[in-house]
């Protein structure tokens, strides 16, 4: 619990530290939690902002930074400090001209009770609070915007095509079904467990949906769901199961690579072997990275927030209480332990 010190403007402050680089699965025991104190002054002669953080975001990618990797779009983590990710905050001080005190801001910020941010160009300023703060970790922030980037800007979907989407029930997953739903095209979704299933097709209303690790073949599966082929997929895990779907694809199929996370804790990732298909029926398969598309970050919100407002998309999240239970949180996305968009909400005063 922080507790501010006003005298010399200074607070306790719990951090996530990582404890050393990891290879393969991430654990708890690579994390600890630790004491410290913070100024909660930004510096005068800087742009930097002093936040207390609310919400913690956890996502795949972040595994790659609890790694050393030569070559990766993004730092590594550096041991024995906080790590990072992206949150929801209230700035409590300012230097930067854009930022005052009190404003709620998403974007990059530490795994801690409050954090300085001296790298403010992907800080965004919450206008609409009619909305859970915490879909800013998720649904209004990154994980939104990879959704809606993904299907609309790359995918570019047609009403009445066939859309399957993998880890279907997961932070992105879940808005691209309800994104495609709402275009008029048929969904299909796999996830890790009958409970997720059901959540796909009573809570997100994906027209069929499967649980993969029931299916002892997966190309059998989706000729079985998509007895014409796929148009569109969305890809979340690679490996073996994109290697299906290059099998079923239509003609001019595309394939959004948003992430692999089938393939993140194996020392040696699968190969892929259909990639004849991609040749023969003239699919256009792109990977790419979101903080690329922020500029329509704006585009994206006057899209979304009515669908919020009227209840025509929803949102499902997994929300664990307190900074301690952080680090469990971040592993449990590896072994699909969480439903929904996997939070964590910071206790602090």
């Amino acid at each position: 619990m922080a507790e501010a010190t006003g005298a010399i403007d200074e607070a306790s402050n719990m951090k996530v530290i990582l404890k050393h680089y990891v290879s393969g699965s991430p654990q708890e025991t690579d994390m600890h939690l630790t004491a410290g104190t913070i100024k909660l002054k930004a510096p005068t002669d800087s742009n930097a902002v002093v936040v207390k953080n609310l919400f913690l975001s956890c996502d795949p990618y972040m595994v790659f930074k609890m790694m050393k990797l030569d070559r990766h779009y993004s730092e590594s983590y550096t041991p024995g400090l906080p790590i990072t990710g992206y949150g929801v905050a209230k700035v409590l001080d300012s230097s930067h001209p854009d930022f005052k005190n009190d404003d709620l801001v998403w974007g990059l910020t530490g795994w801690e009770e409050y954090s300085l941010i001296t790298e403010t160009n992907h800080l965004f300023k919450i206008q609409h609070t009619d909305v859970p703060l915490s879909y800013y970790a998720g649904i209004l922030g990154m994980p939104g915007m990879t959704a809606y980037i993904g299907f609309y800007e790359l995918c570019s979907p047609k009403t009445g095509e066939y859309v399957f989407v993998s880890a279907a029930s997961g932070a992105v997953g879940q808005l691209v079904g309800q994104f495609a739903k709402l275009q008029g095209c048929y969904v299909v979704g796999c996830a890790g467990s009958n409970e997720k299933v059901d959540l796909l097709k009573n809570k997100f209303g994906f027209d069929e949906a499967f649980n993969y690790k029931e299916e002892p073949d997966y190309n059998a599966a989706l000729k079985r769901f998509f007895p014409e082929g796929i148009d569109i997929y969305f890809d979340n895990v690679g490996g073996k199961i994109l290697d299906a779907v290059l099998l079923n694809l239509r003609v001019y199929a595309r394939i959004a690579v948003c992430g692999m996370i089938s393939q993140y804790n194996l020392e040696q990732p699968e190969g892929v072997h259909n990639l004849t298909s991609i040749v023969m029926k003239q699919v256009r398969m792109q990977g790419y990275l979101v903080f690329d598309y922020y500029h329509l970050y704006p585009k994206y919100l006057q899209m979304i927030l009515p669908m919020i407002r009227e209840g025509k998309v929803v949102y499902v999240e997994d929300i664990a209480d307190g900074l301690e239970n952080a680090p469990a949180a971040l592993v449990g996305l590896f072994s699909g332990r969480n439903i929904g968009k996997q939070v964590v909400a910071v206790n602090c005063v």
